[in-house]
């Protein structure tokens, strides 16, 4: 089990790392909100974060299914979630564009989806702790590069974990609103 020391209200509290459960959905629905609500402001506005709430961000079954997304949970409070996937879907909820068909781990990348923290857990290496893990179970599936679909805010980290960015793109959302996303990618 995956384990990192942060900083509690009240001291010292150990985060752990288990695989999420399709019991953990509803509380994942509720950190998602309050994630994207608090930490994507300054980068999106509320139109835009509430557009893509559900849709763009929100929870994708089909990685708890195959037990490729993890949470994080200290004080028996869920505070973090994440995942990796094999298959061709990029990002996106269970309402987005699916695309279930397997990657090939010799000549495509494996992708790193769906990262949300805690506000009140935010920039204590939480989001790096389930990068690592991740990114070791792909590089262990046999794949050799890992892309994903970065939020503005989540840019930074991912810049910081050595991914590179590519143009940025202009997501449509629904009631036509856009929301702007940058594809990243990194070797493993």
């Amino acid at each position: 089990m995956h384990q990192l020391t942060l900083r509690g209200p009240n001291g010292s509290v150990v985060a752990r790392f288990r695989r999420a459960a399709p019991a953990d959905i509803p509380a994942i629905e509720h950190l998602i909100s309050l994630s994207a609500r608090r930490l994507s402001q300054g980068d999106y506005s509320d139109e835009q974060i509430e557009a893509a709430l559900g849709s763009a961000l929100g929870v994708d079954s089909q990685l708890i299914g195959d037990r490729t997304y993890y949470v994080a949970e200290a004080a028996d409070a869920l505070i973090a979630c994440g995942g990796w996937s094999w298959r061709k879907t990029l990002f996106g909820s269970d309402q987005g564009d699916r695309q279930p068909e397997p990657l090939d781990p010799a000549s495509e990348a494996a992708r790193i989806r769906a990262f949300f923290v805690h506000p009140d857990w935010a920039r204590q290496g939480l989001g790096r702790g389930l990068l690592e893990l991740c990114e070791g179970e792909a590089r262990a599936a046999g794949f050799k590069q890992a892309e994903l679909m970065a939020t503005l805010p989540g840019e930074r980290l991912y810049r910081s974990c050595g991914y590179v960015p590519r143009p940025t793109i202009e997501h449509m959302l629904r009631d036509g609103v856009t929301i702007r996303f940058v594809p990243m990618v990194r070797a493993l």
